[in-house]
């Protein structure tokens, strides 16, 4: 039977978001022997490092704006691609389709987005930007684009290189094509 970990004091002033990762797959691994200590690891550095990432963006651009990063998400799609049936918004932003059409509503009430009946398919609905929206967004992603610098600043062009080749190889694999099919 697999024992519990440790709960030994974490030191609250000397252990902060990112060192608890370390902690974690010590802590793990030494109760649970089996767990891949490199995969877990992986996944909790992926997961705080966008969560931080989005937090950030978040906090310093879509918030003041009255948007959240999801909110941010189907605009960008729209201003890139739109105007689109919401399904495909969804699929593209990498969100539900209930997420979406929920997120449109606050989007449609603040006169970004305009949404009507999509032609060949009376249930579907096709979204759009409208001028409005499309002006706002284009000022919002001005200063998400000054934010990703920021972040980003912190590699070197090669750096970033190798980063988003490995994250595309990731992204690549067969698990995260079957995850991408369940949306």
């Amino acid at each position: 039977m697999p024992s519990e970990p440790a709960h030994e004091d974490l030191a609250p002033d000397g252990v902060d978001y990112w060192s608890f990762v370390a902690i974690a797959v010590e802590r793990t691994t030494r109760a649970l022997p089996a767990v891949d200590a490199r995969a877990m690891r992986l996944m909790l550095s992926l997961y705080r490092a966008s969560n931080a990432m989005v937090y950030d963006l978040e906090s310093a651009v879509h918030r003041p704006r009255g948007w959240s990063f999801a909110g941010f998400r189907v605009l960008f799609v729209l201003w890139l691609a739109g105007p689109l049936e919401a399904k495909r918004v969804a699929q593209l932003a990498g969100m539900s389709r209930a997420a979406v059409s929920a997120l449109v509503n606050t989007l449609e009430r603040d006169g970004l987005v305009a949404r009507r009946k999509a032609g060949r398919d009376r249930r579907s609905v096709e979204l759009s930007l409208t001028t409005h929206g499309g002006q706002v967004f284009a000022d919002a992603f001005a200063a998400h684009n000054e934010r990703e610098q920021t972040w980003a600043s912190a590699l070197t062009d090669d750096e970033a290189a190798q980063l988003t080749a490995l994250l595309e190889k990731l992204m690549a694999s067969p698990v995260a094509a079957a995850a991408n099919r369940r949306r």
